[in-house]
């Protein structure tokens, strides 16, 4: 019962010169453990994979010591939801992010990072919420997703498992 969309739209990010370095990175690495050059303990392709996965959405995941670069999926993100946002401010509409990597906690991670550009883009902080900040009641759950469906909370960020099928918004 899902209606067909027809606004689908690719997004290519620019890959960075700090990226491109980490990419000849994770190669080399891929060769060492191909080769039996390293344990599997110390580096695998599992680990090889989940970091370039990360890198991809954002280097810091990485590597705390990069810098923030316009030229980020997180970044061009938040720009495409905060041109919604402003677009809708009458209708007062809400959009859903689902992002399964780097869900909140006390170091980096792109909730906290994507509603921190989402705010300098000049998004209300009380009208963007985190699915997980409703924990598992379905008393907090219903009364967040209530907050959704009139308006209130206009940006709801959450991973697939919390946020995607069952929650009615």
């Amino acid at each position: 019962g899902v209606p067909e969309f027809k606004g689908y739209i690719d997004v290519v990010v620019p890959k960075t010169t700090e990226f491109e370095a980490f990419l000849e990175e994770i190669s080399t690495r891929c060769e060492m453990v191909r080769n039996h050059n390293v344990s599997r303990k110390t580096d695998n392709m599992l680990k090889i994979t989940v970091d370039g996965r990360m890198a991809a959405l954002d280097l810091r995941l990485v590597n705390p010591d990069a810098k923030f670069t316009k030229e980020s999926k997180v970044y061009y993100c938040a720009c495409k939801v905060a041109e919604i946002y402003k677009k809708t401010k009458s209708k007062r509409s809400t959009q859903l992010i689902f992002c399964d990597t780097s869900t909140p906690k006390d170091k980096f991670n792109i909730y906290d990072e994507m509603k921190r550009l989402l705010i300098e883009m000049g998004v209300n902080e009380n009208e963007i919420a985190y699915i997980h900040d409703a924990d598992d009641s379905n008393k907090k759950k219903e009364k967040l997703l209530a907050k959704v469906r009139s308006g209130e909370i206009r940006v709801l960020i959450g991973s697939t498992s919390k946020l995607g099928t069952g929650v009615n918004v």
